[in-house]
């Protein structure tokens, strides 16, 4: 089985149903070890430096509660898990550093959600797990809507 599982984690509904699934797999196969990451995009107006930095430090406040909610979870049943948020720069894609973590992590499980692009949804992901199927170097598991 996998001996050590990543989540992405965006706070997203299927983000959410990434997570409740690595629990499952944990339930069956306790030894395994769970890291839950959160990349976040920088964003904010490049004018206004200090506006940006507002926004930018909202958004790892509320991740940083978001997997905080997520450790209690793993918690209350027993398990211990790591989490981890990264800082992207603008124009470069997340899910690039989930692949680096994965892999600098020796990973070999990586569940995320996936995010649907408006009509087209049931054709495409979502950018961010489109680079982590395409770049990572495990399996990937990608949740997605019933």
């Amino acid at each position: 089985m996998f001996e050590k599982i990543l989540v992405g984690y965006d706070g997203s509904t299927l983000s959410d149903k990434a997570v409740q699934e690595v629990k499952k797999i944990v339930q069956q196969h306790p030894e395994s070890e769970v890291h839950v990451v959160s990349a976040i995009e920088l964003t904010g107006p490049s004018t206004n430096m200090m506006m940006s930095k507002n926004i930018t430090n909202e958004i790892i406040e509320s991740a940083e509660k978001q997997l905080e909610e997520i450790n209690q979870e793993f918690n209350e049943v027993g398990k211990e898990i790591t989490t981890k948020i990264f800082m992207s720069e603008k124009n470069k894609n997340p899910g690039e550093n989930i692949c680096n973590y994965a892999e600098q992590n020796d990973i070999s499980l990586i569940v995320i959600g996936s995010r649907g692009l408006g009509n087209l949804k049931g054709l495409f992901l979502g950018s961010v797990s489109n680079e982590i199927v395409q770049k990572a170097n495990v399996p990937v598991l990608v949740m997605k809507d019933d």
